[in-house]
Formats: structure tokens, C-alpha cells, sequence
């Protein structure tokens, strides 16, 4: 008779992950100044010729933006300890993926003692952290950001191989699925998964066609979205926005599975920035129903400032994308 062994399930990150900042490289620094402190609402943490960063909550830098030739934007993630950092610096070394830790003048600029570096799907750059440089109170436009163990928010992004970006972020991250949306937007046919890493519904919206796998999207990610506390201070901040003259992509809405209501901006740096508030709560999180909603949006969220050229970019971008071999880890 042969003795049964039990086997030790392998470590979970789920709910030791968050967005913790996003670092923009841009030459538009004076642009991203009035965007996100007198649009959107932040609070300037630091500003030098060079740098300018932002602030949501008790961290001192959520948001940063760096000077640069050429845009690019780097996301940092939030590890809660050692053994969870441990165990997904493992699982990307088995994937031979190549991880490079750095500390010194590059981290304090991200408000951190030390990072670690990588390249995910479509050559995005990620960082992880553990602890994060934290400062006195501060006072935003926004009457106040929501994260917590949720995080700073989350972030949208196009892909051509969505099966490897959505493999990626729950082999690496443990990530669990939410739910689905279909929709056709701008005349393209698009299905979106959306990937939660803690109580946040999601942290990781994958947007990928339906029928020819193009990108219509030129920058890196699709949109980057925040969460304030209470209505008023997405109309205000809609209002504001408006009032600085930057272009709105979508009017305010509602979308049909985290109920948010939001309303996207165009950033200096040509993705989108979302604005949202929702009234479900972190308990909400695990109960969400896995299913399909068809609609991006119960309500609203119309194109406001798109125009021709806007539309014909998106074309271009798409059939150009055609002609490129989409980085992909996996």
C-alpha cells in the first residue's frame, strides 16, 4: 500500500499587489502641470525644471512626470513584503525573464529606497517596490483619492496577443478575472477582460479587436485611471478640465460592471487619463459575477472632442501595427 504525500500549493500574491505610482517621461512638463494639479485635482509634491511630482494620498509620489525627449511611461508596483516580492522575482526568473535592481538617484525619483526593473507584454516597463516614501497630509482639489490596499488606480491597455498579456498577469500576479465587456467603438469590434490583483474590480483592463488583431492605440497604455470619493468631485474636475481647454475624449458616464461613473480627459502625453467615482465598496470585490456585459457603458460616455484627424490617427495606428511583432514574455 502506498502512502499518500500532500503537496504545499505553491505562495499566492493575490491581494499583496497594487499600483503604487506611474512614472511619465515626457516633453511636455508645463502641459502636465496644469492636466494634473489644476485639472484632475493633484496635489505638486515637487517640482524642478526636470521633474514634477504628484500626490493623491499619504504617499509622496504617485504620479510623476520626467523630463524627456520622447514620451514613455514606466508603472511601479506595490509589493506588500518580502516573501510575496520573493515569490514573483521567482516566477519571472523561470519565465528567463531578465530583472534588474536598482536603487540610488532612479528610485528617489519614484519616491522609493529601491526598485526592481522589468520588460512585461508589449515592452512595458514595470517596477516593483515594497515600501514607499510617505509625507504629511495634503490638500487636492479632489475632496480625496481613493486607494488604500485598492492602490492608486488602474490602467488600460490595447494588445494584439491578449492571451499572453491576460497569462502574464495571473501567472506573474496571481491576477483573477472579474468579468468581460464587448463593444464596437469607433467602428472596431473590441472585447476587454478585466483582471483584479486585490478588492479593487480591477487593476488591469486588457482591450484586444474582434475579427483583424490590430492596435489602433500608439502609446503604451490605453488610459490610466483614478478614483475620487464622491461625485461632485468628478463634475468638478470635468468642469475644470474643460475650462483649461484639454480635450475630452469621453463624456461622463456610467460603465455596466463597477458602476463607476467617470469621464476620460486626453493627457499632454496622448493616452487617456479616467476620473471615477463608484459607490460599491472593497466588499464587493470577490462577488462580481464572471460574465459578459455588452456595452461599455449603461449610460453615456460619448465621444466629446474626437475629430477626424483624431479618427483617422487611430486608423493609421492600427494598420501600422499590422507591420510590428508585439513583444510578449510569454
Amino acid at each position: 500500500m502506498s502512502a499518500t504525500t500532500s503537496q504545499t500549493p505553491p505562495p499566492s500574491v493575490y491581494g499583496a499587489v497594487q499600483l503604487g505610482y506611474v512614472l511619465v517621461d515626457s516633453p511636455r512638463l508645463a502641459d502636465w502641470k496644469r492636466f494634473a494639479a489644476e485639472g484632475i485635482g493633484m496635489a505638486i509634491g515637487e517640482t524642478t525644471p526636470t521633474t514634477l511630482a504628484l500626490r493623491t494620498d499619504a504617499h509622496a509620489r504617485r504620479l510623476i512626470v520626467r523630463m524627456s525627449a520622447k514620451e514613455d511611461i514606466a508603472l511601479g508596483w506595490q509589493v506588500g513584503g518580502h516573501a510575496a516580492l520573493q515569490t514573483i522575482l521567482a516566477r519571472l526568473a523561470a519565465r528567463k525573464i531578465v530583472v534588474e535592481e536598482v536603487a540610488g538617484e532612479e528610485a528617489a525619483l519614484r519616491g522609493v529606497a529601491k526598485f526592481w526593473r522589468f520588460l512585461g507584454p508589449k515592452r512595458q516597463a514595470f517596477e516593483l517596490f515594497t515600501e514607499p516614501e510617505v509625507a504629511p497630509p495634503v490638500k487636492t482639489l479632489v475632496s480625496a483619492f481613493v486607494t488604500g490596499e485598492r492602490g492608486l488606480g488602474h490602467v488600460a491597455i490595447t494588445t494584439r496577443r491578449p492571451a499572453d498579456m491576460i497569462a502574464f498577469w495571473r501567472e506573474i500576479f496571481d491576477a483573477k478575472i472579474s468579468d468581460y465587456i464587448e463593444d464596437r467603438i469607433s467602428g472596431v469590434d473590441l472585447h476587454f477582460t478585466f483582471l483584479r490583483v486585490n478588492p479593487r474590480h480591477h487593476s488591469i483592463a486588457v482591450a484586444a479587436t474582434k475579427g483583424i488583431v490590430i492596435d489602433p492605440f500608439a502609446t503604451k497604455i490605453q488610459h490610466l485611471e483614478m478614483q475620487a470619493a464622491t461625485l461632485d468631485d468628478i463634475g468638478a474636475a470635468y468642469r475644470r478640465c474643460r475650462g483649461l481647454g484639454f480635450k475630452i475624449a469621453m463624456a461622463v458616464g456610467q460603465h455596466p460592471n463597477d458602476r463607476e461613473v467617470s469621464f476620460y480627459a486626453v493627457t499632454p502625453s496622448g493616452f487617456y487619463f479616467e476620473l471615477g467615482w463608484s459607490s460599491e465598496g472593497d466588499s464587493e470585490a470577490e462577488a462580481w459575477p464572471q460574465v459578459t456585459h455588452q456595452g461599455i457603458s449603461v449610460w453615456g460616455h460619448k465621444p466629446q472632442d474626437q475629430t477626424l484627424g483624431d479618427k483617422l490617427a487611430q486608423i493609421r495606428n492600427g494598420v501600422t501595427s499590422l507591420l510590428r511583432t508585439e513583444y510578449s514574455p510569454f
